[in-house]
């Protein structure tokens, strides 16, 4: 299996791997409660040799990316639901992934904030040319997806659809 041409199962440092080549987005966003917003995103270039400045920095540059340059200093108890997630948006972005995972990256927000979070994934993907595979039960998600595939029993079980090259989604 190979990733941005790169053979995964020889890896000699798979962690290296994961933290430079793979951003993650999860369902539920996994901030840590008694570290700011900035301090979260930051979490992730730890040990990437960038300095304190320099990563404090970036994290505030994403922050403002995901529209939340006002909250760099809010702890995730003080963000609502859509805030955290685009918090962890935010954080898979950090090291400049080239495949962003996300595994039902709106599932635990409304209507409104799973809609913004979709467009801030698509802008990701149109301005960093980031590939993304997201996984979920929402239509809402397949509708904006680049590429639609089906799963049963870990099978494909229909063919796969592609959006028209027009309008790719987040898993274009």
């Amino acid at each position: 299996m190979r990733v941005d041409d790169i053979s995964v199962p020889g890896l000699r440092h798979p962690s290296r791997f994961r933290r430079d080549v793979i951003g993650f987005v999860f369902q539920l966003h996994y901030l840590l409660p008694h570290l700011t917003a900035s301090d979260n995103v930051e979490l992730a270039m730890i040990g990437t040799g960038r300095s304190h400045a320099e990563r404090a920095d970036r994290a505030r540059e994403l922050l403002g990316e995901v529209g939340l340059g006002h909250r760099t200093g809010a702890r995730p108890s003080e963000l609502s639901g859509g805030e955290r997630q685009r918090v962890a948006v935010a954080r898979s972005l950090a090291n400049e992934p080239r495949l962003l995972l996300a595994d039902e990256p709106t599932g635990a927000l409304d209507t409104v904030a799973g809609a913004r979070v979709l467009d801030l994934m698509e802008a990701v993907r149109e301005r960093r040319g980031t590939t993304m595979l997201v996984v979920s039960y929402d239509p809402a998600v397949a509708e904006r997806a680049g590429r639609e595939l089906h799963l049963t029993d870990g099978r494909l079980t229909a063919p796969a659809r592609t959006a028209p090259a027009s309008r790719p989604g987040p898993g274009g």
